[in-house]
């Protein structure tokens, strides 16, 4: 059975500075009909920083949707800043949010962060060999971080306890954990 869904109609919802939200009417694999809330947002990367001492960068933030604190790697959208690449924009967000650069730079993965209604794509990098930065770039505008080094055994045991939530992060540590004994 052919499982695609075809999209029969799309209602603008709400058009925002972060994501824009649509109502899909979809025609289902048997024929019937029915809708989809879909949110659109920029493709964005998240950044596993190891430090010289083996330690990983951790930033603690305000997450208005779950009205709470959050321990997350760095991370951030894609946007014209960065000319649309990824790469570009692990650099930005690694001297906007840590004040460092990297000099080695390793793509782990890609994954879609929800995609049960939301279309926004991640690449997970890995960025070793830092320095700090000569030139900071502004912060983004209400963007207030605590940066705080971990070790792996650290991090482990603050997803153990439900300290760190975030997917982004506990895939960034597992990845760590797993390459740790091999060497990244």
């Amino acid at each position: 059975m052919d499982l695609e869904e075809k999209v029969l109609g799309v209602e603008p919802k709400y058009d925002g500075a972060i994501i824009n939200v649509e109502k899909q009417t979809v025609e289902l694999p048997n024929g019937e009909t029915s809708t989809r809330d879909v949110v659109h947002h920029s493709n964005a990367v998240g950044i596993l920083v190891l430090t010289k001492n083996n330690k990983m960068l951790l930033e603690t933030q305000w997450r208005a949707p779950v009205a709470k604190e959050t321990i997350e790697i760095p991370a951030g959208k894609v946007d014209s800043r960065d000319h649309g690449t990824a790469l570009d924009t692990v650099v930005r967000e690694l001297n906007e949010e840590t004040r460092y650069k990297a000099n080695n730079v390793k793509r782990i993965t890609g994954f879609y962060s929800s995609v049960g209604f939301c279309d926004e794509y991640m690449d997970l990098y890995l960025a070793t060999d830092l320095e700090p930065v000569e030139d900071e770039l502004p912060r983004d505008q209400g963007e207030y971080l605590r940066i705080k080094e971990y070790s792996l055994d650290e991090a482990m045991a603050m997803i153990e306890s439900g300290e760190i939530e975030d997917a982004k992060t506990i895939t960034a540590i597992y990845y760590w954990k797993l390459h740790d004994k091999i060497g990244l």
